[in-house]
């Protein structure tokens, strides 16, 4: 079964089923995270957040979920 043809069977489970499946992909991923390939530009933006542990965010989690929320 050619990657297509999986995807337009997946696409045609109903919704719950499609998250579950996700779920599962996800889980069996994180137990071989050292398979997963993680680009340099990635451990680069990593790198530099880290080399300046003083650093805030500029947002809290709370201003993130309020700018989430759609204006009335």
């Amino acid at each position: 079964m050619t990657p297509n043809a999986l995807l337009n069977q997946i696409l045609q489970l109903p919704p719950d089923q499609r998250l579950q499946l996700v779920e599962e992909i996800w889980d069996s991923l994180a137990t071989s995270a050292a398979s997963v390939p993680v680009p340099d530009w990635h451990r680069a933006e990593l790198d530099r957040r880290l080399a300046d542990p003083t650093e805030k965010p500029t947002l809290t989690w709370d201003e993130v979920q309020q700018n989430l929320k759609p204006r009335r």
